[in-house]
């Protein structure tokens, strides 16, 4: 049975804390069916207290504000991850650039407690930096409608909207501009960390302060796409900030909740987070080993192909078939084991793959390995329990671990 903490009288804010046990508190009903319906965490109404609402944190922490449409004071939700701030973002970082400045756990977050404080601190130290030297430019394709001819001249939209009138005339032209990917990728993370709730405020501060050295660059609007970008030389400098700002514009949303309530925030999905960063951990570590891994990598799981599997890496050997499966659990080894589910998960990709052995990864647990042979098959199920709470060295040395054992003698 779940515990249920309750708090006393209306309230405008609550923290969680991510798979903690449920927090009973007065809410509108409103808002509980907005929470509800959203992907945020689990509500429910009390069925024993009209008025009050079970709120429960999952495995996305971050911040949310919900807002009614004739104003007043937004409802926000906090939810905060088991672990350390500083380990989560080496995380992150880790997982969006495993060669950078993260592989040490060089990520500035001062002494915020909580993600989104920490997160705007980030992204706005990396922002800085990227912006010292001034605003990138480059070339972006225009087309427009011009009295003067600049460019060449756009001949089948020319006689399809002018009809053979010699002005406007219809041109394309590459221009030099700072309004480039690199720059509006920076200028939207920064308008979305200001709308959301929990920034503090001398970080707020040096948000406006870069928006305005921003300020003759375009925001992505709501809904299109992120525009691309690619790493070279002459952008290096803002590598890490793209990086980070990315993170913010997969994890803000903006949506309409029933009647007519908006939700505004950021989350990140630990489970999500945790699945990235040991793939690309193992991928790192079997780097020049003449293996080949392969993330997300699909396969079927019966002759006929009707049945599809995606294991979060198959490690493929010198002559390019399979010789390691694993997968990535976000969970902590309970006082009766681990879920048997993952074990028949893992035994029914090495059954398709046709491998001896296979591999589950997990983020605690009571031993550091453990193995089981399956009975009749032979096959050998291994898991492996990683300390999130040690320094990034030590973790990075349990996920070498993990990939010798994959790779072999």
């Amino acid at each position: 049975m779940t515990a249920v903490v309750e708090a006393e009288g209306p309230a405008s804010s609550v923290e969680l804390i991510e798979h903690a046990p449920a927090v009973s508190l007065a809410l509108p009903d409103g808002i509980g069916r907005a929470l509800a319906a959203g992907d945020i965490v689990d509500a429910a109404p009390d069925p024993y207290a009209p008025g009050r609402w079970s709120l429960r944190a999952g495995s996305k922490v971050g911040a949310v504000a919900i807002a009614a449409p004739e104003g007043g004071e937004p409802f926000t939700v906090r939810v905060r991850p088991k672990v350390p701030i500083a380990r989560l973002f080496f995380l992150l970082g880790y997982s969006l650039d495993p060669q950078g400045a993260w592989r040490n756990g060089d990520v500035e977050v001062a002494e915020h407690r909580d993600l989104l404080p920490a997160l705007a601190h980030a992204v706005e130290r990396q922002v800085d930096r990227a912006l010292r030297q001034g605003l990138l430019q480059g070339y972006r394709a225009t087309e427009e409608t011009a009295l003067v001819v600049r460019g060449r001249i756009l001949e089948a939209e020319q006689i399809r909207r002018r009809f053979g009138a010699m002005l406007p005339v219809e041109v394309a032209y590459d221009e030099f501009t700072t309004d480039i990917a690199e720059n509006r990728i920076l200028r939207t993370a920064v308008e979305r960390l200001l709308r959301l709730p929990g920034v503090p405020r001398d970080v707020r501060r040096r948000l406006l302060h870069q928006r305005s050295r921003l300020a003759d660059v375009r925001a992505i609007v709501r809904g299109q796409r992120t525009p691309d970008w690619q790493p070279t030389r002459l952008n290096a400098r803002y590598h890490h900030a793209l990086r980070l700002a990315r993170a913010v514009l997969d994890g803000t949303s903006a949506e309409h909740a029933p009647g007519g309530l908006r939700i505004d925030g950021f989350l990140l999905d630990m489970n999500k987070l945790f699945e990235d960063f040991v793939t690309i951990a193992l991928r790192e570590a079997v780097h020049g080993s003449g293996h080949t891994a392969r993330l997300q990598d699909p396969h079927h799981l019966d002759d006929a192909a009707a049945i599809r599997m995606k294991p979060d890496l198959v490690l493929y050997g010198p002559v390019g078939t399979p010789c390691a499966v694993a997968d990535a659990k976000y969970k902590a080894e309970k006082r009766h084991g681990y879920p048997d589910a993952d074990l028949y998960q893992m035994l029914a990709y090495c059954t398709a793959l046709g491998l001896r052995e296979g591999h589950l990864v997990y983020a605690k647990g009571n031993a550091s390995h453990a193995a089981h042979r399956v009975r009749h098959a032979g096959i050998v199920i291994h898991q492996h329990a990683l300390d999130l709470d040690q320094d990034p060295a030590g973790l990075l040395a349990e996920i070498a671990q993990v990939a010798r054992r994959m790779t072999g003698p």
